[in-house]
């Protein structure tokens, strides 16, 4: 029963864990603005999500083993691969931050992330209800 209840919540488990990574890369980038020759760095959330949806359904992907030794593992799905962001209009000092392109990613992340948490809240009062009906 356990397993039904997580299989129906992953989606949005996965979803809110890569908006959260994101929130702490897009906070990054805004806390290294001064910073010359920083580069801010973003990721493709849909490309994300689906890489971590995919692999057998469970969000892990095998992992590649060169020796026989090797322990298998799985790749954290909730780690995507970063990009940099290219800048509009360049700085001075080489830094790649725009802040104004950086808090509206941050905005809008949040929205996400705050109507994710009222999905994934109303699906567990709908769980609840059907459990209680019982």
């Amino acid at each position: 029963m356990l397993s039904k209840v997580d299989r129906a919540l992953f989606v949005q488990q996965q979803a809110l864990g890569l908006r959260a990574h994101r929130q702490q890369v897009l906070a990054s980038n805004i806390a290294n603005a001064d910073t010359p020759h920083y580069k801010a760095k973003d990721f493709d959330f849909a490309s994300a999500l689906r890489d971590a949806l995919v692999a057998d359904g469970q969000g892990s992907l095998a992992m590649t083993v060169s020796s026989p030794r090797h322990l298998p593992g799985h790749q954290d799905a909730g780690s995507p691969r970063l990009l940099y962001r290219q800048p509009v209009q360049p700085s001075a000092d080489g830094s790649t931050v725009e802040m104004d392109v950086e808090s509206a990613q941050l905005a809008e992340n949040s929205f996400h992330y705050e109507a994710g948490i009222s999905f994934l809240t109303q699906q567990i009062r709908t769980l609840q209800a059907a459990l209680q009906a019982q």
